[in-house]
């Protein structure tokens, strides 16, 4: 028996290296262990997208099971995706359910941020999802980091364009240390689309939340000419897509 248990030891050992090796190196951002946590199969899967995809063919993208997709419409005050005009169009000509996103910059007004997301993705949204802002880092952002209140005041009045204009509540696309620092309290109403890339959402994020990005390394027949990988997401099992259609 001595030896049996001494045998039972050393294994739960070796299985507690390898656990803390493992989840070390995902919190180093070094592996991705997203998905062993998500269901591709039983789950409803999306991808975002923009130019960097370069040609994509939304059709076979729809038969390997993707039932959503983002595409980047706009960005700042002036700043327009070239490839979004043929994404937008042939998402829906494939019969892909798809929305539009816009990434927010810092360094602009809001209201003008706005103006540039309806010109380019047009004054009704019917039938499509949920219109998003992307709020993340760039540049020298995160060590130089904005003033809350105005991230705040330039995200609110981007939000209320888009509310007042298409009738819905933007998603809100960010990370888990974003939103703590400026989106906690101050935008809880809005649906997030959080990205959790090297570890279960779970285990950062604690908020109410839509869409899960849990890879940015995904490879999927469908595009060419551009970058390598997609961004996969998906829907939280507590959340039905249908809630995100603009009527």
């Amino acid at each position: 028996m001595k030896k049996y248990w001494k045998m039972l030891l050393a294994v739960i050992i070796i299985l507690l290296a390898v656990f803390l090796t493992v989840f070390g190196l995902a919190k180093a951002k070094k592996v991705f262990i997203n998905k062993w946590f998500v269901n591709e199969k039983k789950s409803t899967i999306g991808v975002d997208l923009s130019s960097y995809q370069a040609d994509v063919d939304m059709n076979m993208l729809k038969a390997q099971g993707i039932a959503f997709v983002y595409v980047k419409a706009s960005e700042g005050s002036t700043h327009q995706d070239e490839r979004f005009p043929e994404n937008w169009e042939n998402a829906k000509g494939a019969g892909l359910l798809s929305g539009a996103y816009h990434f927010f910059s810092y360094d602009s007004p809001g209201a003008t941020q706005a103006e540039n997301f309806i010109s380019v993705v047009g004054t009704d949204l019917t039938g499509r999802l949920f219109p998003a802002v992307d709020v993340e880092y760039y540049g020298d952002k995160e060590e130089n980091p904005p003033l809350k209140e105005d991230v705040v005041r330039e995200l609110s009045v981007f939000l209320d364009a888009l509310e007042t204009q298409y009738g819905v509540k933007p998603m809100i696309y960010t990370r888990s240390d974003i939103y703590e620092k400026y989106l906690e309290g101050t935008f809880d109403s809005y649906p997030f689309w959080i990205s959790s890339l090297y570890t279960p959402i779970k285990w950062n994020y604690h908020g109410d939340w839509y869409i899960w990005q849990y890879l940015n390394r995904g490879i999927l027949d469908g595009y060419e000419g551009g970058e390598k990988y997609i961004d996969l997401n998906v829907l939280s099992r507590d959340k039905d897509l249908e809630e995100l259609i603009v009527k």
